[in-house]
């Protein structure tokens, strides 16, 4: 009988990339506390340093811990390879400047999180680095902003925090057109609601803080290289001259064909991961493995307690105004409808009447839902952004970007629906 066993989703989050020890048996993944690893001979160091053999050097650039989380999301996300660094933001920045250096430009969604808006507004121009901002739901203000300076795309599958979910299809259209390779930042949406790749997305990043840890007890971040991207053309300098960083390395003709597939990879991890140090630690990498085997389980649940939240809210009388991709009427329910048939994800955002400062009085008076700065908690969390997440812009860039400054941000947890409903709703009666 042919074996049609094809790991599955769930199977891939509970399974990939680990096998029991064959030493001691051990069916759990070990935490490999090592800053360093033994070479096997002077040769054998020579391979690793050279990319001629894969294998550990110093966990600064990798770890046996951590490369069963980088195999897992890379499976969980459909790509080639994963590189795993100290919190998304890293991923971020690392990710831009393994393409772009100074005096190139760079085209982004404008609705971003606060602290990547930052970096691409006031960061990233004092390193030489240009960024051009462009309207999520138009994808021809990208191509409008476009010009020979340019060298990658940049956007949130569901922006932080206003919640417009993207259209990837039509972006990546543009991308492709323009030979720029397109970076998603998924974390709102997770592999399990949303396959970016497959809607043509070339790098991926996620923040391993939010659903894919899935309890706010560590910060880490991810960057998935989907291995179909050709970085031979000559305007990706970074990948075509003799690179300084790596032995003269030109990383898009001097490997292999297989291992340039994933050029985008091997630079993030042997130069701004190797050189500037935004390590994951194992211990880190291991509580996000934990979360992870549950991310089939938890999602479902995160997008319907949401929609009955947002369900909730927009029949209230205190309410001005909400926003959630799931809801019927929201503008983005439509692409929703099309791209996430197994829920619009965990995030609900609002404005209370009576604006800033009674949207200040009611995240103060909630007794479940707790007061601070993440999402993707398996507990319900609740924040006002443009006075702090997101309040390094100033307000007219928050406004411009799609922040009004009465905005209520709920991450909603899996617990039960009935008693977070409760507690929203006699918030909501005191206000």
């Amino acid at each position: 009988m042919a074996d049609k066993r094809t790991p599955s989703f769930e199977t891939i989050a509970v399974q990939s990339g680990h096998s029991p020890d064959p030493t001691t048996l051990s069916r759990g993944v070990p935490i490999y506390r090592t800053s360093s690893f033994t070479f096997k001979s002077a040769a054998h160091a020579a391979r690793l340093f050279g990319l001629k053999e894969f294998g550990n050097i110093y966990t600064r650039l990798g770890n046996p811990t951590n490369e069963i989380l980088e195999i897992r999301v890379s499976q969980l996300e459909g790509g080639a390879a994963s590189v795993s660094v100290a919190s998304g933001t890293a991923a971020i920045f690392n990710t831009v400047i393994t393409i772009a250096k100074a005096g190139d430009e760079i085209v982004s969604a404008s609705n971003l999180y606060g602290g990547t808006y930052t970096m691409f507004d006031a960061i990233l121009p004092d390193l030489g680095i240009t960024t051009r901002f462009a309207n999520v739901l138009d994808p021809a203000s990208f191509e409008a902003a476009i010009n020979d300076k340019t060298r990658l795309i940049f956007i949130e599958s569901i922006g932080n925090p206003v919640l417009d979910l993207a259209d990837i299809g039509a972006i990546s259209a543009v991308a492709r057109k323009h030979h720029l390779p397109l970076v998603v930042d998924a974390t709102f949406t997770t592999p399990y609601l949303l396959k970016t790749i497959e809607l043509g997305a070339n790098i991926v990043v996620n923040s391993l803080t939010k659903w894919l840890g899935g309890h706010g007890t560590a910060i880490g971040g991810i960057a998935t290289d989907a291995g179909n991207f050709d970085w031979s053309d000559p305007k990706f300098v970074l990948f075509n001259r003799p690179d300084p960083n790596y032995h003269g390395l030109r990383w898009a003709i001097d490997l292999s064909p297989e291992l340039r597939k994933i050029a985008f990879a091997l630079r993030f991890r042997t130069v701004p991961l190797r050189n500037l140090g935004a390590c994951l630690t194992p211990d880190n990498t291991w509580i996000f493995l934990q979360g992870i085997e549950s991310l089939h389980v938890r999602m479902p649940r995160h997008a319907e307690n949401a929609l009955a939240v947002a369900k909730f809210l927009k029949n209230h009388s205190k309410v001005s105004w909400i926003r959630y991709p799931g809801l019927e009427g929201d503008p983005s329910y439509g692409l929703a409808k099309k791209l996430l048939p197994k829920g619009a994800g965990g995030m609900v955002v609002f404005g209370v009447k009576g604006g800033r400062a009674a949207g200040e009085k009611f995240i103060e008076s909630l007794k479940l839902f707790s007061h601070l700065a993440n999402v993707g908690d398996a507990k319900s969390l609740a924040l006002h952004p443009a006075s702090t997440s997101h309040s390094q812009p100033p307000e007219e860039q928050q406004v411009a970007s799609g922040l009004p400054p009465d905005l209520v941000r709920l991450s909603i947890g899996i617990d039960n629906i009935e008693y977070s409903i409760s507690d929203l709703e006699l918030v909501l009666a005191a206000v």
